[in-house]
């Protein structure tokens, strides 16, 4: 058997930069344990599998298709990097006509779009509720200034003290492995760490930085992560008082973000794309 499959980096325009995404066109019907089987030998944050809804469908011409998204470790609900890859491969590669893509998956109907040399996609928006007691064995001593739990998403946003720079955030050596040994619940399933951003010097212009970790997915530190900024938009849009924000998440690799919240309780996330690998799965 073959399947087209590609890697592309999201979030930038860069190769090598922002978050990579293998993406797997599926002409048919594949096997269950397949689809675990390939994102673990791909080995990245997210492995995305793009199939047809009907028998006469056609990655050309069709507006809508299944997607699913693999970690190394299992199926995720929702992954906005790999949504935006897969965009890509259809708007990029296949040629798609289309305008808008939509996209069946856990989290329901996602869509994507291109605005100029960006994919824009339309996802669900998250809200966290204050969280009093959380052990935070991940940021050591650090100055915490907000907590916060997404309960739809599994998600602990921890914001750090306005006093500390870009650069604290970037240097931070987080225990992820270490968090994992800590929660052990099942209430949380991923860890953000974020920080206002800085309206000048050399990093003037984003609104907030962040990170993102889900060793509970079999990923210590995912470099940049559009489901994270679903959770993100919310809050940094009810503390500065703003529904159009530019994110920059802060990884090794680092990406940025364009949000905008729309007025039917979902969010914008734009980001752009660089395709680094094209081929075939063999086996």
């Amino acid at each position: 058997m073959q399947i087209p499959i590609f890697t592309v980096d999201a979030f930038t325009n860069r190769p090598f930069s922002g978050n990579p995404a293998a993406v797997c066109l599926l002409e048919n019907d594949l096997d269950e344990d397949l689809h675990q089987k390939i994102a673990t030998e791909m080995n990245l944050s997210e492995t995305a599998f793009i199939r047809k809804l009907h028998p006469g469908d056609d990655f050309t011409k069709s507006s809508c298709f299944g997607l699913r998204w693999f970690t190394p470790a299992n199926e995720v609900p929702l992954c906005g990097h790999a949504t935006l890859a897969a965009a890509a491969v259809l708007f990029h590669i296949q040629k798609n006509t289309n305008s808008i893509l939509t996209f069946v998956t856990l989290s329901g109907e996602l869509k994507a779009r291109r605005v100029e040399d960006h994919i824009v996609l339309d996802l669900p928006l998250y809200l966290t509720y204050p969280q009093v007691s959380q052990s935070l064995a991940a940021v050591g001593d650090m100055i915490v200034q907000d907590l916060r739990y997404s309960p739809d998403t599994k998600k602990l946003l921890v914001r750090l003290s306005d006093a500390y720079e870009r650069s604290v955030l970037e240097e931070l050596q987080v225990s992820a492995q270490r968090f994992l040994s800590v929660e052990k619940t099942g209430k949380v399933k991923g860890l953000i760490l974020t920080l206002k951003g800085n309206s000048s010097g050399k990093h003037k212009g984003h609104d907030f930085y962040s990170r993102y970790f889900a060793p509970w997915y079999g990923v210590l530190e995912d470099p940049v992560t559009g489901s994270a900024h679903a959770v993100l938009s919310s809050y940094w849009s009810e503390q500065l008082g703003k529904k159009e924000m530019l994110a920059f998440q802060c990884s090794r690799r680092g990406g940025e973000l364009k949000i905008s919240l729309r007025n039917d309780g979902r969010v914008d996330i734009a980001g752009q794309i660089a395709i680094v690998l094209k081929g075939n799965l063999t086996f």
